[in-house]
């Protein structure tokens, strides 16, 4: 993985962590707040650092 797709996974993660942490307050629902976790701490990344991997193997840079 990249220095970038390093640093991006450090910061979701770090923000998935804070959200999860911030709706222990405001939900009872544990699915919810796992889906929080996931989805930002995990999921998100994934997108942003595949999508960007695949818009430097189309050649876009100019």
């Amino acid at each position: 993985m990249s220095e970038k797709g390093t640093r991006t996974m450090t910061a979701f993660a770090g923000l998935g962590l804070f959200l999860w942490y911030v709706s222990l307050d405001l939900t009872g629902n544990p699915i919810v707040r796992l889906a929080i976790l996931i989805g930002v701490g995990v999921l998100v990344p994934m997108l942003i650092n595949e999508s960007r991997t695949n818009w430097l193997a189309t050649d876009h840079r100019q």
